[in-house]
């Protein structure tokens, strides 16, 4: 019994990797190479919107709970499916220049955020189908290690492999190129080593009905954004146009919010398009999902809880790699080793301690625990953007040379850069392995890709739609302001924990 538990926990930890590997490649890399080759803050605030299919996935998880693909049982062919999918994109994606055709490479971005977003469904199901409840807070730890470890390859590795002043000899092309080999390897192992999962006992909708139910979504999907392009534009500007001209941004930053408002509000057609056309069209695994999600006490407010939880910690870093390369002037080799090495080592231990205290305090308690150290941490990058680098001693890392990755001559560490990233990995892995704990708890099996599609996607709007605002605003009251702005935007998490108190201390009892 013991080395299957084991056996499942390795498993969980690969899977983790996979899912980071290709996140990193779509946010805080993208960032960099965009930052590299010159690209304006505000535009690349505009492109973190690539990563939209991470916040619609729970549209197309119901096909993945409804259907398996053959031969390789429930989960496994799907997975086995989107990780070679998903490295045929970086491979396009590294065939692109984003200076000369940026368009076309925004829309390759997208498709890999896809491929991802889909890659994910399925591993949070398989992982969620996988463990028993007793195996699920080291599991949520083991997960984070292992999707920590894969930035820190896409994120960190990456930045000192493209420095040329340490002679590493690669263009991002170079790495976005070896990223798609390493989603194959992925794909190889999830055929070959996964356990299988059981197919939930119960009758299942009709496949057909599905089906329609699915294509009805999308055409409503279709014709919302086409009303939106249209329209939105418009609408936002009569709205926004006469409180902006009396105001001092200049006209680029005006045009940058008009734009977030159009997008909002297409956003806010489309959505509800999409539900009413999979009510008329009785899409049952959708429909069904999200009933068993809303029949259990609480359903409403834990999605409210969902989308805050990590929103402070999502706005802080939505424009991480742009402040510390470009505002804090740091070279990339010292932000590739210090923010995606040992940042991202100390979120791995973060994530392990937080797992152990688990265990020890229960979920409710490490969830408002880290949620305050969370909170905290933006106010160390606050610090930070006031006292600039050098106000602390720092450090000289020597060269090294580890066949993989290497420093071609000593770097100095700022010592400021290196106290605020550990504090803020720290605590960002302890809430993360509290956070996805917790969205486990909530998933009946049946529906498990639907519904952590659904709670994930909920969990990403921070990560994701907070990138324009981020951009605009960041530009707009400077980045000490907008740390500040940050920390207070964590806040009302930690007000719906003590208000949400007995509702998550009766999960943990279910568990």
């Amino acid at each position: 019994m013991r080395a299957a538990a084991l056996h499942r926990l390795v498993v969980v930890a690969i899977l983790g990797f996979a899912s980071g590997l290709p996140l990193a490649l779509t946010g805080q890399a993208l960032q960099a190479w965009l930052t590299l080759e010159g690209v304006d803050i505000a535009t690349i605030g505009f492109l973190s919107l690539v990563g939209l299919p991470y916040t619609f996935k729970f549209l197309w998880a119901p096909l993945m709970d409804r259907f398996d693909l053959p031969l390789l049982g429930r989960r496994r062919g799907w997975l086995v499916l989107t990780q070679l999918l998903l490295a045929g994109a970086l491979a396009a994606l590294a065939a692109t220049s984003p200076t000369d055709s940026i368009r076309v490479f925004a829309l390759i971005a997208v498709a890999v955020a896809f491929m991802s977003a889909s890659q994910d469904v399925v591993l949070d199901a398989y992982r969620t189908d996988l463990l028993p409840p007793p195996e699920r807070g080291l599991g949520a730890s083991l997960n984070v290690m292992g999707y920590r470890l894969a930035m820190i390859v896409s994120g960190g590795i990456a930045l000192i492999w493209t420095d040329p002043s340490q002679q590493g000899g690669w263009t991002w092309p170079e790495v976005y190129r070896f990223m798609a080999w390493l989603m194959v390897a992925a794909a190889v192992l999830s055929a070959t080593v996964l356990p299988r999962v059981p197919t939930p006992p119960g009758p299942r909708p009709a496949a057909r009905q599905d089906l329609l139910g699915f294509a009805a979504v999308l055409a409503a999907v279709a014709v919302g954004y086409l009303l939106s392009d249209r329209f939105a534009q418009p609408v936002a500007q009569a709205l926004l146009g006469p409180l902006l001209e009396g105001s001092t941004l200049e006209p680029r930053l005006q045009k940058r919010w008009v734009d977030l408002a159009a997008l909002l509000l297409g956003i806010g057609f489309t959505l509800p398009l999409a539900a009413w056309a999979a009510r008329r069209a009785k899409f049952q695994t959708l429909l069904g999902g999200l009933s068993s999600y809303f029949a259990q006490p609480g359903a409403m407010a834990f999605l409210g809880l969902i989308v805050l939880y990590k929103l402070g910690d999502a706005f802080a870093g939505s424009l991480m790699t742009p402040f510390l390369l470009k505002s804090m002037a740091y070279s990339p080799a010292e932000v590739g080793v210090v923010n995606k090495v040992i940042g991202l080592w100390l979120t791995i231990g973060g994530a392990l301690i937080g797992g152990a205290l688990m265990l020890k305090i229960g979920l409710w308690r490490a969830l408002l625990v880290f949620g305050l150290l969370q909170a905290a941490s933006n106010l160390g990058f606050w610090w930070l953007a006031v006292n600039g680098a050098g106000a602390l001693p720092g450090m000289t890392l020597p060269a090294f040379d580890w066949g993989f990755v290497k420093l071609d001559k000593a770097t100095a560490v700022d010592g400021g850069l290196l106290m605020v990233i550990a504090f803020e990995n720290l605590s960002g892995g302890m809430g993360t392995a509290a956070f996805v704990a917790f969205l486990m708890s909530l998933c009946n099996q049946r529906f498990t890709a639907t519904q952590f599609a659904l709670l994930s996607a909920f969990a990403s709007v921070g990560r994701v739609w907070v990138g324009p605002l981020a951009g605009v605003l960041a530009e707009s009251i400077g980045w000490p302001t907008f740390f500040i702005v940050s920390t207070v935007l964590a806040l009302p998490a930690l007000g719906m924990l003590w208000a949400l108190r007995a509702p998550i201390r009766a999960l943990e009892s279910q568990t």
